[in-house]
């Protein structure tokens, strides 16, 4: 007993829909192969959809370029006026953003004025709290950098304030006649 056995004893027996499509579709209608047509569509569509199947390869193997912006043979000097010259183009960039802000705070001042409000008692506060946040800034930078106490006074932005070996040494030698003593029995 096949499965069409089982069915024809059912309610679920496509036999007799099956023979009604045919009669159906044999009367002479004008549309019938344009409703065919529509009906399958989605069944198509859902189909295709379904066999279609994206195959992603292995990538190739990336080439790996090292950084070329610098000559591989460049010189300490050429690197140092590198340096130098970099430096000249941010402290302009710095300058040139101060003075935009500065004619910035001019022009709210001016307006502050204008509409009566202590411009003055304003702009210290500002300056108050731009060198409280410089002096965080400052802060965070000394202890990024390991930087304590009288390390960090004598620091600025472009390192040490004192690099003469001349006037450093004088600091050395006040440093007290044990350090001076240990040092000359040391060098007969």
């Amino acid at each position: 007993m096949g499965i069409m056995g089982f069915l024809a004893n059912t309610r679920f027996n496509p036999k007799a829909g099956i023979l009604d499509f045919w009669h159906e579709f044999r009367k002479p209608n004008p549309y019938r192969w344009p409703i065919l047509i529509v009906s399958t569509l989605p069944f198509c569509l859902i189909f295709y959809w379904l066999s279609g199947e994206t195959v992603y390869g292995t990538p190739e193997r990336p080439k790996i370029t090292y950084i070329t912006t610098y000559e591989p043979g460049r010189t300490d000097e050429q690197i140092a006026a590198s340096n130098l010259a970099n430096q000249e183009v941010k402290d302009l960039r710095e300058e040139y953003e101060e003075e935009l802000a500065q004619r910035k705070r001019d022009l709210y001042k001016a307006l502050g004025a204008a509409t009566g409000m202590d411009v003055e008692e304003i702009d210290r506060r500002g300056q108050e709290t731009r060198a409280a946040e410089a002096a965080a800034e400052r802060a965070r930078l000394d202890e990024m950098m390991g930087r304590t106490g009288s390390d960090a006074d004598g620091l600025t932005d472009a390192g040490p304030a004192n690099t003469d070996p001349a006037n450093t040494a004088p600091a050395n030698a006040q440093a007290g006649d044990d350090s001076n003593a240990a040092q000359q029995e040391t060098n007969p």
